[in-house]
């Protein structure tokens, strides 16, 4: 597509205030706003890149020229995690649940792990049987999750939805087995408070140590039973409020909202809920998790929840699951090492004439905000990867520099901002999808995967070379051999699911 004509006379504006040398600090927000879907104007080939310049802080800015696309930070997974669910139940998921970033992100990487708190940026791609398009992945990695002694105490507010609709096996049921196996694998400096949810919101335990007290949390737990009609926002603003009455200095402080999300009565929009617990949630640092039950689920509630109250979302359907979100992901989300994390990638004029980011429509970023501390982004924590993978349309016989990806972050603790960047030339671009490393070809059947559920939606193209769901069936039994993941297995039934699905089998 052609740029507009706002595009083209902020590119000269940046120009000419950079022949002034008076730029440096104005050129950090230019670029094209929000969009990810873009053409670059063919009267740039042949024009000299421009320098970046550096803000206030010494950031590098990407070049003015460069389109950009910007986002916030997501770990998400329950979309992935429920299509399976409805796949295997015999349904296809609906398209507006399905998030292609959550199913790409639900599977380990390779990437390097930085030393330190921050991230690591591995940019890196491959060419598709399409002529000219390539996928490109930008990885960010934290550092390796500390052992569990070595993290800071966690003070947590468990909000239990005990609604009618809950009694249905696999909701309340695997919700209180979970709890009772997650409080015997905390810590005794850990802080555990209950707050039940149905027709009214209740605190039935209020913020206790487990350290001694351990028989009185299973006691709460082992006592919820299912009631009448769900008040989600009641539940949610009263777990707040014993969040706030029970805060711990020094403590990791977070909400985990347990819940099919099928809010019937009180404050049903997520936008207002939200308000009600924007003062604890700003000024706490009180952080939300999500975790999603049940066969009906309300995805787009809990998914807007989580985004906007700086937290997460993960969905469980059977006992397995539920170890891993409450016993391995929940710890490792306790702890964080980054607030407000959003990320930029500048594709270079010359050699990119378009691309497409696949997913994160949800949190899609203004380019001029990046850098805005004020704007929301996401909350990461150690051992996380975030994946963001790119459709690119290179020109006819491009050749150098093709994208710099940049992270940036605040320090938990001091809120001081932080940066980390990496790049790719065409020239690094395997031939072939199917010759990159596993973890990429994985990477690769998620998204085809994904891209494939919302055939038809107003998402956009297919991305560029994708296989037929029995082809890429095959590609995932064949890189769960290789990997010997059980999670990629998984991944390979869940597609030839949909395939049957699809076909009427």
């Amino acid at each position: 597509m052609e740029r507009n004509r706002t595009q083209r006379s902020r590119r000269i504006r940046g120009t000419l205030l950079a022949l002034t040398a008076a730029g440096s600090l104005l050129l950090t927000a230019c670029g094209a706003g929000g969009t990810e879907n873009h053409t670059n104007s063919s009267d740039k080939r042949g024009q000299p890149a421009p320098a970046p310049g550096r803000d206030e802080r010494g950031f590098e800015s990407p070049p003015s020229d460069g389109d950009l696309s910007t986002f916030a930070l997501d770990v998400d997974t329950a979309s992935y995690t429920y299509a399976r669910r409805t796949l295997a139940d015999g349904r296809t998921p609906d398209p507006s649940t399905v998030r292609p970033e959550e199913f790409v992100n639900s599977f380990r990487q390779d990437y390097r792990r930085p030393d330190g708190n921050g991230f690591s940026v591995t940019v890196d791609g491959a060419r598709t049987a399409k002529p000219n398009w390539s996928l490109v992945r930008v990885g960010l990695a934290t550092r390796t999750a500390e052992p569990t002694e070595k993290r800071p105490p966690a003070a947590l507010t468990f909000v239990i939805d005990v609604s009618g609709s809950m009694d249905e096996p696999g909701r309340l049921d695997l919700a209180k087995q979970s709890l009772n196996t997650m409080t015997d694998r905390l810590r005794d400096d850990d802080s555990v408070a209950v707050v039940t949810f149905s027709e009214h919101a209740e605190t039935v335990l209020p913020m206790t140590r487990l350290g001694g007290h351990r028989g009185e949390v299973h006691d709460a737990v082992d006592g919820l039973e299912a009631q009448s009609s769900t008040n989600l926002g009641a539940g949610v603003e009263t777990g707040y409020a014993t969040a706030v009455e029970g805060l711990r200095k020094g403590a990791t402080n977070r909400v985990v909202l347990v819940s099919d999300a099928l809010a019937n009565q009180g404050e049903t929009s997520p936008d207002a809920i939200l308000r009600r617990i924007d003062s604890a949630r700003r000024e706490h640092g009180i952080t939300l998790f999500g975790v999603g039950v049940g066969s009906n689920y309300g995805d787009a509630l809990m998914e807007r929840l989580a985004d906007k109250g700086d937290g997460h979302t993960a969905y469980v359907s059977d006992t397995d699951g539920a170890r891993k979100v409450f016993c391995e992901q929940l710890p490792q989300n306790i702890e964080l090492t980054a607030r407000d994390a959003k990320a930029q990638v500048a594709f270079d004029p010359h050699t990119v004439a378009e691309f497409r980011l696949v997913g994160y429509d949800d949190r899609k970023v203004a380019d001029d905000d990046f850098r805005n501390d004020h704007v929301d982004g996401g909350e990461v924590g150690p051992g996380h990867t975030v994946t963001a993978l790119y459709a690119v349309r290179t020109r006819p016989d491009a050749d150098g520099h093709l994208a710099t990806a940049t992270v940036r972050w605040l320090d938990p603790t001091t809120r001081a901002p932080h940066e980390e960047s990496g790049a790719v030339e065409t020239g690094a671009l395997k031939d072939s999808v199917w010759e990159t490393s596993p973890r990429f070809q994985v990477t690769a059947v998620a998204a085809y995967f994904a891209d494939a559920l919302r055939a038809g939606t107003e998402h956009g193209p297919a991305l560029p070379g994708a296989p037929s769901l029995t082809r890429l069936a095959g590609r995932a039994a064949t890189l769960a051999d290789v990997t010997e993941d059980q999670d990629v297995q998984d991944l390979a039934d869940a597609i030839r699911e949909a395939s049957h699905t699809d076909t009427g089998d």
